[in-house]
């Protein structure tokens, strides 16, 4: 797979270049410092996909999102997998709120884990969507704590499907993983999906959208 890696830091930039090139499974075919060059290289490249930091140059807020979204707009085709130090709510809600395709959200600390950062390659390149599971955790107990969130009305099994859903398992894992039969899970899913009132919606990753409907529901930063 053909990579960018947006970072303006120089050692993880090249670590993570290094990381990523020594599985035999990725060419990085450019990293860059900040997010002007990502948007230069990725339209002179084409890669397969996109790493950038959410924070980078010249203010160090949300350039990398910014980016993110652009790319996704001018090429449709090319995943991007943004990488934070702190699971922020608001982060998800600036990244998704345009759509889940071919997006994900992990923390940095997925550097070191290379299964779970070329999982997540993987999937947005072929335009799903990933989100880290401690960022899921974050968005689910500040929203779990609003009196007025969705997620009041679920049940608490309901709570464990979701989770497990927006972490990016099918069906047949989540049942694997609370020991019930894929039926039974299905059940849920859909049940989830109604009471939470998300609407079919093809062209979105409905595991993530079901976390972060919440962000739709209760004012941004409540928790």
């Amino acid at each position: 797979m053909r990579v960018v890696i947006a970072e303006d830091h120089y050692l993880v930039r090249e670590g993570t270049r290094r990381l990523l090139e020594d599985t035999g499974h990725v060419t990085v075919v450019a990293a860059v410092g900040d997010a002007t060059e990502l948007l230069e290289a990725v339209g002179e490249l084409r890669p397969e996909a996109v790493i950038a930091d959410i924070r980078m140059p010249p203010s160090h807020h949300t350039e990398g999102i910014a980016a993110a979204h652009a790319i996704r707009v001018g090429h449709p085709g090319i995943g991007v997998v943004m990488l934070s130090q702190h699971a922020d709510e608001n982060y998800a809600f600036d990244l998704f709120q345009r759509g889940t395709d071919g997006l994900a959200y992990l923390l940095k600390e997925r550097i070191g884990e290379l299964d779970e950062l070329l999982r997540a390659l993987r999937e947005v390149a072929a335009g799903r969507s990933v989100v880290d599971p401690r960022i899921v955790e974050v968005l689910m107990g500040s929203h779990t704590r609003a009196a007025d969130a969705p997620l009041a009305g679920l049940t608490r099994r309901e709570l464990d499907v979701l989770r497990h859903m927006a972490e990016g398992k099918t069906n047949r894992a989540i049942a694997a993983e609370l020991v019930l039969s894929e039926s039974t899970i299905e059940k849920h899913v859909n049940s989830t999906f109604a009471k939470l009132g998300l609407a079919e919606e093809p062209q979105l990753h409905r595991r993530v959208s079901a976390v972060l409907a919440y962000l739709r529901h209760a004012p941004r930063g409540a928790g």
